[in-house]
């Protein structure tokens, strides 16, 4: 059966369901097409049940060290079971509102594999969505006047890593375990890499990072890099840089064996189990791309500043056109995209104004250059340091760690980028995305009066600090 739409999205993840949420504002008759369930990776196997299980490991460790607080108890244990039930409650409360929201926004869903067709009897243009259904029902045709392909991406792997589920990993995996092992290696340091490995460790297993580039999290400011590094090896977790895991020496057994290179020689590694943790590949192949004229680059869909691609009907936003791979720009880049559809010109969102946030122990949360980029750019900086040590909130909080390091401008005092790490900064981020979007300057953050005792209040300092003028250090 051929049905007719204002708007089609391919993909029902969170980039997918905020933007036919946002064309239903907009009057524009909608359609999702999802394979899975709504909320896409985020909601089930990302973003959501693994920062449930961080808060499980947090919580457990923060038990085992009560005895500082003056709580003082005994035999404390993990139920891991019990870990993955509240996870799979969170999980399934949040796709339930997800799925209300398409109903009260009046969104059709349709549950199956869609594919992209090329022009045929339905319409002139590419963008026809054929809807496949695994038991045997007929397909549905769906013919959208405009095409918003947001089917997300998935974990890349080694070429030659045999990935299988159970001595051999992916985050995918990870979130599913039923039981932990005593030790695992993660090849990978970035983001979702460090996150497991912090979670891992809190939760007792014995976890040893390989990372090929110089430091763990490369992309983050390198003081930050540098802090997390130096908290997370003294709770025991064994990091080696600047390796280069060899594939064909992956052995399986009772566990896992693998070798790297590191500083040109060859270096053994072993543990249960191995968690692959190397970035993301777009999910773009057989969707029917070739029946289109859309162009992609290492599978990644290309588009222009409104989220167009070659073919200025077909749309395309998230995990599948690259950049930054987070919920919130899929979200973003999903309402800009939409808006354009229905004549609102809002312009592209600026990488250096969204905020990035890493929920390891301690956390991470950054927006903007780094103090290298800035200065590669050739921004002439100056650059406030404040410690969480000085923070009355951070001492009573247990967690007095870490840093909020701001790079500003010389020449016009303007904020080019916020990094912190500590305790809860992901919560506390938004303050430096928002004097970003402004173009607020150190003295304006400063003038913001902080309450106290807070943990914001480090950020304050930090903008004094810029300046010399920090009135607790």
């Amino acid at each position: 059966m051929a049905k007719s739409y204002d708007l089609v999205i391919l993909g029902g993840g969170t980039g997918g369901y905020v933007a036919a949420i946002r064309a239903s504002q907009l009057g524009l008759k909608t359609a999702i097409v999802e394979k899975d369930k709504l909320g896409g990776t985020c909601l089930h196997r990302g973003c959501i049940p693994s920062k449930a299980l961080l808060r499980t490991a947090e919580v457990f460790a923060t038990a085992k060290d009560g005895a500082k607080y003056g709580v003082l108890a005994q035999d404390i244990t993990l139920d891991y079971k019990k870990a993955h039930e509240r996870k799979n409650a969170i999980i399934n409360q949040l796709h339930r509102g997800v799925t209300m929201l398409m109903k009260k926004g009046e969104i059709d869903v349709y549950n199956g594999y869609g594919r992209i067709l090329g022009p045929s009897i339905f319409s002139p243009l590419s963008g026809t969505i054929s809807v496949e259904y695994e038991d045997g029902k007929e397909n549905d045709i769906l013919i959208p006047d405009k095409l918003l392909i947001a089917t997300g991406s998935r974990p890349r792997s080694l070429p030659g890593l045999d990935v299988d589920g159970k001595l051999v990993l992916t985050s995918d995996d990870a979130v599913h375990l039923e039981s932990l092992p005593a030790s695992i290696l993660i090849v990978g340091g970035g983001v979702i890499g460090v996150e497991w490995a912090s979670l891992l460790n809190d939760l007792g297993v014995d976890v040893t990072v390989i990372e090929y580039a110089e430091r763990i999290v490369p992309t983050e400011d390198e003081a930050i890099s540098r802090e997390l590094q130096k908290q997370l090896e003294k709770r025991g977790i064994r990091f080696v840089t600047k390796a280069k895991v060899l594939p064909e020496t992956l052995q399986k057994g009772a566990g896992v064996t693998i070798e790297a290179e590191v500083n040109g020689e060859k270096q053994g590694f072993s543990a249960d189990q191995l968690l692959v943790s190397v970035g993301r590949l777009p999910n773009t192949e057989d969707i029917g791309l070739a029946n289109t004229n859309v162009k992609t680059e290492k599978g990644f869909i290309l588009v222009n500043d409104a989220y167009q691609t070659s073919e200025s009907h077909i749309y395309a936003i998230g995990d599948c056109i690259g950049g930054l791979q987070l919920a919130h720009v899929a979200s973003h880049e999903g309402i800009k995209a939409v808006e354009h559809i229905a004549g609102k010109h809002t312009g592209p969102l600026d990488a250096t104004l969204i905020p990035k946030c890493i929920y390891t122990r301690p956390e991470i949360a950054s927006v903007g250059l780094t103090e290298k980029e800035a200065r590669d750019q050739g921004y002439d900086v100056k650059v406030g340091k404040f410690s969480f040590n000085a923070i009355g909130k951070a001492l009573v909080y247990g967690e007095s760690d870490g840093f909020v390091k701001i790079v500003a401008d010389k020449a016009t005092d303007d904020v080019l980028g916020v990094h912190m790490i500590g305790p809860h900064v992901t919560d506390m981020i938004s303050e430096a995305a928002l004097a970003r979007v402004l173009d607020a300057t150190p003295w304006e953050i400063a003038e913001t009066v902080h309450p106290h005792p807070t943990l914001s209040e480090i950020i304050g300092e930090a903008a004094l600090a810029v300046d010399g003028l920090a009135i607790h250090s």
